[in-house]
């Protein structure tokens, strides 16, 4: 069996994600933001890819960690920066 079967095969089990597309989809999976097809090619990688299964591991912890902190509003000032900051992240992301 050559190389580039075994690889196209491989990506055909996973869900045809890279684990940076993947790790880029975690937080849409976890707000269950994914289409279906999505979701299912999500969970194939997830099912062969061990590296991938603790990323998701590792954000979940975070996400129940934060929901801990205390729910003191964030100043206007502060939360206009972050949101100005996140959506100048997402749009570079994305070119």
């Amino acid at each position: 069996m050559d190389n580039n079967f075994k690889q196209q095969l491989m990506g055909y089990m996973a869900g045809n994600f890279t684990c940076k597309e993947m790790a880029e989809l975690v937080t849409d999976y976890l707000e269950g933001s994914l289409t279906l097809t999505q979701r299912i090619r999500f969970q194939m990688h997830m099912g062969l890819c061990l590296a991938c299964r603790n990323y998701l591991s590792q954000m979940k912890y975070t996400v129940a960690t934060l929901r801990q902190l205390p729910s003191d509003p964030i100043p206007p000032k502060i939360k206009e920066e972050l949101l100005r900051r996140f959506q100048t992240w997402k749009k570079g992301k994305s070119s």
